[in-house]
């Protein structure tokens, strides 16, 4: 599993503080404490089936007793009916893990479904379709692992692993030349192996660019694809390139026949349906 289990630990110890606290009082109050049962985990969707491994995960947290027996692996297409796993031990436990383990997996399952749709669209094409920041406050490392599992290219994790100089920082800064030399004057003082990229937001900014030395990668933002397609020509090889800017499912196929790398999209991860997915039990 590609989530680090420290992190993914921390998010389970949180998430149960937040929904158990002293107890499950409709648990206690209802069922023995010693009783067995066994849950599967159904499919009421179609779409890709994400965050299996999490769930495992966050049963074995709960109770390392608890046994798992997986059908239907992480990234599988699946369709109503399909039962994805069986989880089996103490009942208690299992109704714990319930809510977390179907919130999670409907998400990622959702986000899965969404960018494998982008990537279909990219067929026969060079293009990737990166993920952005745009995502739920502390759950990022799960949503971003559900886009691998779609299909779909990570960008950076978070404003430590890049520098990415957006129309803000351009604006701030004085202008494109200021802000990639005040960049790179900050990469070396610190000695930090990180790209910077930059966003133009036009010709004139795609020029200035491209005078200048130190810079990795160039992102159009809200560029049509043609516009694209020139920037693309312009650039030539000698950077990366990226464009982005409202997106969809509908033009993402326009701008990846531009040549361009990547195509950023947002509403991978904060405009997703989750995936329909139930927990259900029954007494051994």
């Amino acid at each position: 599993m590609a989530v680090e289990l420290s992190k993914l630990k921390k998010f389970v110890e949180l998430a149960l503080e937040e929904d158990v606290q002293e107890g499950d009082h409709t648990t206690l109050s209802t069922i023995a404490e010693e009783a067995q049962g066994e849950a599967k985990l159904i499919v009421k969707d179609a779409g890709i089936l994400a965050g299996v491994d999490v769930a495992v995960h966050i049963f074995n947290l709960l109770d390392s007793n608890l046994l798992v027996e997986v059908l239907l692996e992480d990234g599988t297409s699946v369709r109503a009916g399909d039962i994805a796993f069986f989880a089996r031990g103490n009942v208690h436990q299992i109704l714990k893990a319930e809510r977390l383990v179907l919130n999670v997996m409907q998400r990622m399952s959702g986000i899965a479904t969404l960018t494998n749709q982008y990537v279909k669209q990219l067929e026969g094409t060079n293009a990737k379709v990166l993920d952005t920041r745009k995502t739920t406050p502390l759950i990022r490392f799960l949503e971003k692992e559900a886009v691998l599992i779609g299909g779909g290219t990570n960008h950076r994790f978070g404003l430590y692993d890049m520098i990415l100089i957006k129309d803000n920082h351009v604006d701030y800064a004085g202008g494109i030349s200021n802000a990639l030399q005040k960049a790179q004057e900050y990469r070396t003082a610190k000695k930090i192996d990180i790209d910077i990229e930059i966003e133009v937001r036009n010709f004139e900014e795609l020029e200035e660019v491209l005078a200048y030395q130190y810079v990795d990668r160039v992102m159009f933002d809200n560029f049509t694809p043609e516009d694209v397609h020139k920037a693309v020509e312009i650039v030539s090889g000698r950077l990366v390139t990226e464009a982005s800017g409202g997106i969809t499912l509908e033009t993402i196929r326009d701008y990846a026949l531009t040549g361009v790398d990547f195509i950023s999209v947002g509403a991978l991860t904060h405009s997703v349906r989750s995936l329909d997915l139930s927990l259900k039990a029954k007494i051994i």
